[in-house]
């Protein structure tokens, strides 16, 4: 049941925001569309919608994968410094390369943001101090100092308007030839799936993991190496999208659970409903203009964030 309403709402919004834009196109045309807007949707709405999917899935299916193997329910791409090691990848390319086409972008972002996962791993696992707010926090201050190294060198190299494009995700610009590297994120969500058991034992602890036959260090790594593919898919694409892997993925938890394989199939599509949400009030706020959609997360993720920190803590206090 949970299943099928999720579909049919999903569907819904996905017609509307299709239909949705400056350009008035009305769905009960849609047989008797003229050539410039059949080419609008197939150029532009279109791919910006499956772009959204995919990324709203995307990143929170990486989220879920990163809460759990950190054992920690606040843990994201966006609290452990993974988005912000892509942009420093992206930035040496740029410094190193300036005719990089998208695929140098993506080895060194790929490579710097595999590297400050597993770093933000190592000091997770070594603090004593198990904390449900202080890991997440000291993956913040870890994020803010691959940040700051961006920063000085983008100063250093005048490219501080570049980089600042980077860091508010805007899906306006998407149109047809410029989004296809999101696909790398479906067989992401292929293998998700067909390590959910694994990674589901990995987070009842590494105790836990050995004694039923896994290597959790090798289980763990592997994920880290998914989650950077979707991040830097999506970062390449649309720019930094927060709060989304931390959010939608808690929500689901309560409401479902914490095994993998019953909770991926809502994790994704709340993810890409969620984003889809955020969109079309990007698109619709301040009509006939657009507000970038990572301000709009930012904002609604941020309330959502807050509301799930409280609820722990009397949770924690009760």
């Amino acid at each position: 049941m949970w299943r099928f309403l999720t579909v049919v709402l999903f569907v819904a919004l996905f017609v509307i925001s299709i239909f949705t834009g400056v350009q008035d196109i009305s769905v009960r045309n849609i047989f008797h569309l003229s050539e410039d807007e059949v080419m609008v949707l197939m150029l532009s709405r279109l791919p910006r919608m499956i772009s959204v999917v995919i990324a709203g899935a995307g990143m929170s299916i990486a989220g879920l994968i990163v809460q759990q193997i950190s054992l920690n329910k606040f843990v994201s791409p966006t609290t452990m410094g993974t988005l912000d090691g892509v942009k420093v990848g992206i930035l040496f390319s740029v410094i190193l390369f300036p005719a990089a086409g998208l695929y140098t972008k993506m080895f060194f972002a790929f490579g710097i943001a595999l590297v400050a996962s597993v770093v933000f791993l190592r000091l997770a696992t070594r603090i004593k101090y198990k904390s449900i707010i202080f890991i997440p926090l000291v993956g913040i201050v870890f994020g803010n100092v691959l940040n700051a190294i961006s920063t000085f060198f983008a100063y250093r190299y005048n490219i501080v308007q570049n980089m600042d494009g980077w860091l508010i995700g805007d899906f306006s610009s998407i149109v047809k030839g410029n989004y296809e590297v999101l696909y790398l994120s479906v067989p992401v969500v292929v293998l998700c799936y067909l390590y959910a058991t694994k990674f589901t034992i990995v987070g009842l602890g590494e105790e836990t993991a050995k004694s039923l036959g896994l290597n959790p260090q090798a289980i763990s790594y592997l994920g880290l190496v998914l989650v950077s593919v979707t991040s830097v898919t999506v970062v390449l694409t649309a720019g930094v999208i927060p709060f989304l892997g931390l959010i939608v993925p808690n929500i689901v938890s309560l409401i479902f659970g914490d095994h993998l394989k019953k909770t991926l199939f809502y994790t994704a599509f709340g993810g890409a409903f969620f984003l889809m949400v955020c969109d079309l009030i990007s698109r619709l706020v301040i009509f006939p203009y657009e507000v970038p959609i990572g301000l709009t997360v930012s904002i609604i993720g941020g309330v959502i964030f807050l509301a799930l920190i409280l609820k722990k803590r009397q949770y924690a206090s009760a």
